[in-house]
């Protein structure tokens, strides 16, 4: 079975076979399955701009019109972990463990091109879930910081430099993470919901709590001048203006928020025009040149390989068996409950 949303409001499971795998195929059962609650949870409340405008494929628009996709999602999310029951692959053997970004599926057959990415033995599958795409969204960000700033590698855009991260969510978390990891001389995550700030501080990053101070004031006092650089990852244009504010001058935002209901709050002929700063979107499906998504995988191993216990304790909120998923996803977009990492177990 999958897991999907039948109609606005109602999370439902839909059938899913996995066939026999054939020649360069593998079957997997799935072991652990992330919820990305700030794509998923627009599908459960019906804010997906696919489901509310046309998108043009030929030209990369969205324009009024018949939505793109429609009602039932049979299936979504992008954060798995599978356990190997059938190999027709050599070289990969039952058993093996393999992130990959099939959606909440309880099994899955992998085609001979699919991206999968092997973990080490011994690799919690609870953080593996992070592997395939949420850990490389965010090691992306980092990539596009130093393209901007015309350096290489991870380090390249944040090392020795003063960061800002707005949003203390999964996204904001571990993008923070990485940037404390590749040299940032301070990285402060800044956020309003007690949650969040406790996780960042167990992170052992600095915490600006947003509702005793306005976190560009924070910046521009304990930093003299403003943030080098900031990673803008709450998908609310008052985030965005809050990262434009507490920016230097000639500064940069990394944005890798999804707006779905577009950028009111935006003044781009205030801080943006007089400090001449630079808006840069960080999209996980434009890597820059000379890295693909298997090095951004194999960093985010890297990572967990060294905070895994941390993120394990401070990010990850819940797990929960799958078939509680629909109730708990329900719960979650009426703003009844609150989780960062929540990961379900088939």
């Amino acid at each position: 079975m999958s897991l999907g949303v039948r109609a606005p409001g109602v999370p439902a499971f839909f059938p899913h076979q996995a066939p026999d795998p054939g020649p360069g195929q593998l079957r997997v059962r799935t072991v652990a399955t992330g919820l990305s609650a700030g794509t998923e949870l627009t599908f459960v409340k019906g804010t997906n701009p696919y489901h509310r405008r046309t998108w043009d494929r030929q030209l990369r628009v969205f324009r009024d019109g018949p939505p793109a996709s429609r009602y039932p999602v049979r299936r979504m999310g992008y954060m798995e972990v599978g356990e190997v029951t059938d190999s027709r692959v050599d070289g990969v053997r039952p058993g093996t463990l393999l992130a990959m970004t099939y959606g909440h599926a309880t099994a899955h057959t992998v085609d001979a091109g699919e991206p999968r990415y092997p973990l080490p033995h011994g690799f919690d599958p609870v953080l593996g879930t992070l592997v395939a795409q949420m850990g490389p969204i965010c090691a992306n960000g980092l990539l596009h910081a130093a393209a901007q700033a015309g350096a290489d590698g991870l380090g390249g855009g944040v090392a020795g430099r003063r960061v800002l991260v707005t949003g203390g969510g999964v996204v904001g978390l571990v993008t923070g993470l990485f940037a404390a990891a590749h040299g940032a001389a301070s990285v402060a995550v800044a956020d309003v919901t007690p949650q969040r700030l406790a996780a960042a501080r167990g992170l052992g990053l600095e915490a600006v709590d947003e509702r005793e101070v306005p976190a560009f004031q924070w910046c521009k006092t304990a930093w003299p001048g403003g943030a080098d650089l900031a990673f803008q990852c709450r998908g609310r244009s008052a985030s965005l203006v809050t990262a434009l504010k507490a920016l230097r001058p000639e500064g940069t935002v990394v944005d890798l928020a999804f707006y779905q209901d577009g950028a009111p709050d935006l003044r781009l002929g205030e801080e943006f025009h007089h400090n001449a700063l630079t808006v840069r979107c960080a999209q996980i499906g434009r890597v820059p040149l000379g890295w693909d998504r298997s090095g951004l995988a194999a960093a985010t191993v890297d990572l967990l390989g060294k905070a895994g216990a941390a993120v394990r304790e401070h990010v990850v909120t819940d797990v929960l068996p799958l078939d509680d998923a629909p109730a708990f996803l329900v719960e979650l977009a009426e703003r009844r409950r609150h989780a960062l990492l929540a990961v379900f177990l088939p």
